[in-house]
């Protein structure tokens, strides 16, 4: 039991770095590609699609590992079962027709906890990226109107 909380521990571990560190090279890579269109419509729609795209690829990476994880561990016959479990618990949707055994029903427990959190960072981060952009158009519509 103490070393599958210990495994739970360090997935969740894995999961914040994930985020951690692919976000910050998000937020990185748009400080670079600056705000020069960003009062235009199509330029806004398509920072805002790319965004949302790359953090689906952050989520669905982690909950690729998660995934491998149950496979490697046999608590779930193949990687197909093991990603939409997965994905089911990380998003914490549970439909509850795929489930672990007994000895690791703590992992669906823990992922579960930690897919809420990266969800909630990257609607936050979201957030602050649609906040920058709107800064960014009524600041410049400010001055035209001057």
């Amino acid at each position: 039991m103490h070393s599958s909380i210990f495994f739970a521990w360090g997935l969740a571990a894995i999961t914040v770095v994930l985020h951690a560190v692919g976000l910050a090279l998000m937020l990185r890579f748009l400080d670079y590609r600056g705000n020069v269109l960003m009062t235009q419509l199509g330029a806004i729609s398509t920072r805002l699609v790319w965004v949302a795209c790359y953090m689906l690829l952050l989520h669905l990476t982690a909950i690729s590992i998660w995934g491998a994880f149950y496979v490697w561990q046999g608590c779930l016959p193949d990687f197909e079962t093991a990603f939409y479990f997965s994905g089911v618990t990380y998003a914490t949707i549970g439909y509850g027709d795929v489930v672990l055994e007994k000895p690791w029903r703590l992992f669906g427990l823990m992922e579960g906890l930690t897919g809420i959190l990266m969800c909630g960072l990257s609607t936050g981060v979201f957030f602050a990226v649609v906040n920058h952009i709107y800064q960014f158009f009524v600041t410049n519509n400010d001055h035209h109107k001057s």
